[in-house]
Order: structure tokens, then C-alpha cells, then sequence
């Protein structure tokens, strides 16, 4: 079976079609700037085959049946005919306390999706559109909504609960959801099968790239989480605050001269590294900024790493104790640096940390932990296209 991955956002559609059988992805593009002006599409098929089309999509129907006309595009296409998609999955922000899994969709999924769009107002409304038009343009094709939310909802209300009236947290559902949760669940799914479920009973995911967070995974399920009720809670990132004192955001907002309403966009947007660096969020930029003496790049990385390793000690106690720590995202696959300075003076959790082979370059899972290490250290790739495809795969199948 051939499946439709996507990610829509309020502007943009990224897209994969994933042969299932044999977990290959057969090609992947990019709608940009829909429902504005200068519209483009671009796409790339397995054998290197490239598709360029700049068209306006003034919604995100036309942007859909511009991709199913790419699809089958002869020279960057992969399929003859978009009868050949067996099911699309779609990506979803926020589940809220609605769903625990992903589900088959249909006109009450879309209800509920709806409701829940004030949880996500920057990427719902984006979800819910794709979802729409995916629906009217591939009538009778299946559709699954894997949510972003979900791997966490395993999390205990000890983990999920802030110090607020319970009464608020009832009425409005303030509460610690978390992120990225299609990347920690491929993740630990991967280490699982790479370590046995015998040797990962207690491990610790760090996703770790322009957005991070990492979660605490207890025999598969998730037991708590960094990121909160949005994305902006938890490690210190490429343009995100993390954990912040209210107060301290309140006394900035006024002697910055912000209105309120811009002070949650200032702290993901002008905060975390760049913010601490004042120059760039990317860990290349830091990195040869680092290389070339800058301190303020040093400090940056440097406050990053120690916030991850915070949260990995306390996670660490949360699951009384850990067997394997995975690192993944673009920043924890590629930067050494970054994962020397979270694996410095973790002897005491039992890390016997392989520096050689840390600063080695190689495809696939790695293993950063000597032999003999209580705890294994692995640099795992993610695939959260991968993950929505087999989570659809696995619903369709049922179905």
C-alpha cells in the first residue's frame, strides 16, 4: 500500500508517499505560501527526479490537487495514478484530552479537531483545512489523524498537572500536554527493537533540534514530558525561551514596551540561542562562531546543554533510574558538540561515554556508550513521516 503523509501547516504543506510493504519513501515536496501570493511547489522523487511549480493556492484544496497532479508527474512523480494511494495520514497538532492513539477520520474526528483548535491556534486551523479538502478532493480514500500530543497522554495527572485551581484546569484544560510525540514515539520504538525491551525498560528520548524536548519513557509508554501546554515550555531552544519565570516575562514585557499579546510570540520567535547568542539560532552557525572565539555562541550552546542535562537527571529519577538515553532531531544526530556537553559528568548515572565515537560520523544507529556502560547512549535518526505511515498503515488494516 501507498500512503500520503502530510504536514500542513497555516501556510504550507509537506508531503511524503511511503511505499508501506517495504518502508520506502518514494518521494517528498513542499507546497509554500499558500493563500498568499508567489506560491510554489517543489518536489523530489527516490530517484532524484525534481518538479519546480510556482502557481498560487489560495487555499489549501487547490494546494492538494496541485500535489495529487505532482504525484503522478512523469519525470519527479512516483505513482501512474492517485487511485494507487491506499490511505493519506495526517499529521495533527493537538488531540487534547480527547484521543489517546490515532484514529480513523471522520465527521465527528473533524468536530472534535475543530474544538480543540483554540489549544493550537498557529497549526490547527492549518490541520483542519488539509483535512477538509483531502476529504473532498480523494472521496472514499481513508484518512487518519495522527496526533502530536498522544504518545504523552500515557503521562500520570501527577506529571501532567500545574500548580493552578483544579477547577481551571477542569473548565479549560490547562495542563502539561507535549510535543514532538510522533518523533519520541519512533524513537523508542527503534530503541526498543535495537536494545530488547529487557534493556529498555527506563529510557530517556532527547529530541533535539530548532524545537526540543525530551520525555521520560517507561516500558514503551511516555511518563512525562519537557514541552507543556505549548510548545514553548521545557529546554532552552533555537528561538524558545524554555522555562521562564512569569514574573521575569511580565517585567521584560514592560520595560521592553510589549503589548501582551506579543510577549508569547517574543519568546518563541527572539528567544533560546539566538536570543542568548544575538546572532543565529542554527547549531553550524554557533558551532564555527564557537570555533572563532565568540562567547556569546559558547554561552548559548553551552546554557542548552545544561538545561538538557537537568532534565535528564530528573528524569532519570522520575523513572528511578535509566537504561538507555537516545538522542535524535537534527541537532542531536548531527552536533557532537551538544551531546559531549549533556554527556559530561554523567558517570554518576552510570554513562561510560565514548567520546571517539561520538565525534565519528556514521549513518544509521550508533551506539555513543562504551561496552560495559550500565547505561546506552544512542544516536537514533527519527522518522516521523515513517511513524505516520505506519500508524495509518496499522489503522486502515484493522478497519
Amino acid at each position: 500500500m501507498k500512503i500520503l503523509v502530510i504536514n500542513a501547516g497555516s501556510s504550507s504543506l509537506k508531503y511524503q508517499l511511503i511505499d508501506i510493504e517495504t518502508e520506502k519513501r518514494l518521494l517528498k515536496g513542499i507546497c509554500d505560501r499558500i493563500g498568499m501570493d508567489g506560491g510554489t511547489l517543489t518536489q523530489e522523487n527516490a530517484e532524484g527526479g525534481t518538479l519546480t511549480v510556482e502557481r498560487d493556492m489560495k487555499t489549501h484544496k487547490e494546494a492538494i490537487e496541485l500535489v495529487l497532479g505532482a504525484l503522478t508527474d512523469k519525470q519527479a512523480g512516483a505513482i501512474s495514478s492517485v487511485a494507487e494511494i491506499g490511505a493519506v495520514g495526517h499529521r495533527v497538532l493537538h488531540s487534547g484530552e480527547d484521543f489517546d492513539r490515532s484514529v480513523i477520520i471522520d465527521d465527528e474526528v473533524v468536530r472534535i479537531c475543530e474544538k480543540n483548535a483554540e489549544l493550537g491556534p498557529l497549526h490547527m486551523p492549518g490541520n483542519i483545512g488539509c483535512i477538509k479538502s483531502c476529504r473532498e478532493v480523494m472521496p472514499g480514500v481513508p484518512m487518519v489523524a495522527v496526533f502530536d500530543t498522544t504518545f504523552h497522554s500515557t503521562m500520570p495527572p501527577k506529571a501532567f498537572m500545574y500548580g493552578i485551581p483544579y477547577s481551571v484546569y477542569e473548565k479549560y484544560k490547562v495542563r502539561k500536554y507535549g510535543f514532538h510525540g510522533t518523533s519520541h514515539k519512533f524513537v523508542s520504538e527503534e530503541a526498543i527493537k535495537f536494545l530488547g525491551a529487557e534493556n529498555c525498560r527506563r529510557l530517556i528520548v532527547c529530541h533535539l533540534g530548532n524545537g526540543s524536548s525530551i520525555s521520560a519513557v517507561k516500558d514503551g509508554k511516555c511518563v512525562d514530558t519537557s514541552m507543556g501546554f505549548t510548545p514553548l515550555e521545557g529546554l532552552i531552544m533555537g528561538t524558545r525561551s524554555g522555562d521562564i519565570d512569569p514574573a521575569a516575562v511580565e517585567f521584560m514585557r514592560v520595560k521592553l514596551g510589549m503589548k501582551a499579546e506579543d510577549t508569547v510570540q517574543f519568546l518563541n520567535k527572539q528567544c533560546g540561542m539566538k536570543g542568548i547568542s544575538e546572532l543565529d539560532s542554527d547549531m553550524r552557525v554557533l558551532e564555527k562562531a564557537i570555533n572563532e572565539g565568540n562567547e556569546k555562541a559558547r554561552l548559548a550552546v553551552e546554557a542548552a546543554a545544561y538545561r538538557i542535562k537537568k532534565y535528564v537527571g530528573s528524569f532519570a529519577a522520575a523513572l528511578g533510574g535509566v537504561d538507555a538515553i537516545a538522542f535524535t532531531g537534527g541537532i542531536g544526530e548531527n552536533s557532537a558538540l551538544m551531546r559531549r556537553l549533556v554527556m559530561q559528568d554523567t558517570e554518576w548515572l552510570g554513562v561510560d561515554f565514548d567520546e571517539e565515537e561520538n565525534s565519528a560520523r556514521r549513518p544509521g544507529i550508533r551506539v555513543l556508550s562504551k561496552k560495559g556502560s550500565k547505561v546506552s547512549v544512542l544516536v537514533i535518526p527519527t522518522n516521523e513521516e515513517l511513524s505516520i505511515a505506519r500508524e495509518t498503515y496499522a489503522l486502515v488494516l484493522a478497519k
